[in-house]
């Protein structure tokens, strides 16, 4: 058995094969669940406290009562991550409902969420960061409460699989015009020196990552706008990129026939990428998690 079988199921770190969910999991039949997916750098959980802080909003607002403490669960996706020997990649976490008959309401309280991580080795996308990435348009057919982090991710699907269909990246969502974000990923655009990016509120999920690269605005003395902005703005944008706990800061270079700026990744972009990778280094030599 290869380190990374071992999953957390609930309270029990077992082998993958013996990793069994029921068939009447509300995750499973009613998408009634929530996840977050943490990146790990040389076996360094990266902004560990901000996901679990964000997974116990989404819990709140779906009226889901965690299992455990967000520092008992902290302690258990750290030993996940010891346990597996993870160095370069993710934590998937996702929780449930539970298990009951199938029933569109709530369960009996007494029915206890369930609870499933794993680990899974991941590079960095270098390449896609030092060239840029190509995004198609799609439109925002989401619910409206995006800004909760369900498994619910069908809409999702659909846009990245046309992204998939016409050789992008990504696809970056709209509403009647308005950008809100991307099927994975959070969006920014450049113009005149000023990033935009929407607003957090219920059309798009804050993303970990977005409020991290606002944070490393805010260090470099870059102006950052959240306000909403149109489909035509990001494409006369001078610069685009996405942002994601996986994608890290990818520039977008040409979205369907359009090419964003000069065609390639643009000089603010690129600052924010170094600043970020020097995070990350920081964070490999440290010794206290």
């Amino acid at each position: 058995m290869k380190q990374t079988d071992i999953i957390l199921l609930n309270e029990s770190y077992v082998p993958r094969q013996e990793a069994k969910i029921d068939i009447e999991d509300r995750g499973y039949q009613f998408g009634d669940g929530i996840y977050e997916v943490i990146r790990v750098y040389g076996g360094r959980v990266f902004l560990l406290s901000e996901h679990l802080q964000r997974l116990k909003r989404s819990a709140d607002e779906i009226q889901l009562a965690l299992p455990l403490s967000l520092d008992e669960l902290k302690q258990r996706l750290l030993e996940l991550t010891d346990r597996t020997k993870l160095d370069e990649g993710i934590i998937y976490v996702q929780l449930t409902r539970g298990v009951a008959p199938r029933y569109h309401g709530f369960p009996d309280p007494a029915v206890k969420a369930q609870l499933v991580a794993y680990t899974k080795p991941m590079d960095r996308p270098l390449t896609q960061q030092q060239q840029g990435v190509k995004a198609v348009l799609v439109n925002d057919i989401r619910w409206l409460r995006c800004d909760i982090k369900t498994v619910n991710l069908l809409p999702n699907v659909l846009a990245k699989q046309k992204a998939t269909e016409n050789g992008a990246f990504e696809a970056i969502q709209h509403r009647n015009g308005t950008v809100t974000e991307g099927s994975s990923s959070n969006v920014f655009m450049v113009k005149k020196g000023v990033l935009h990016t929407h607003p957090p509120n219920n059309l798009i999920l804050n993303g970990i990552t977005r409020q991290y690269v606002i944070q490393l605005c805010s260090e470099l003395n870059l102006r950052v706008h959240e306000q909403t902005f149109s489909v035509n703005d990001l494409l006369q944008a001078d610069e685009v990129f996405i942002t994601s706990t996986t994608s890290e800061i990818i520039p977008v270079i040409q979205i369907d026939k359009d090419t964003i700026g000069e065609g390639r990744p643009g000089p603010i972009t690129q600052q924010l990428q170094q600043a970020f990778d020097q995070r990350i280094a920081e964070l490999k030599t440290k010794t206290v998690r």
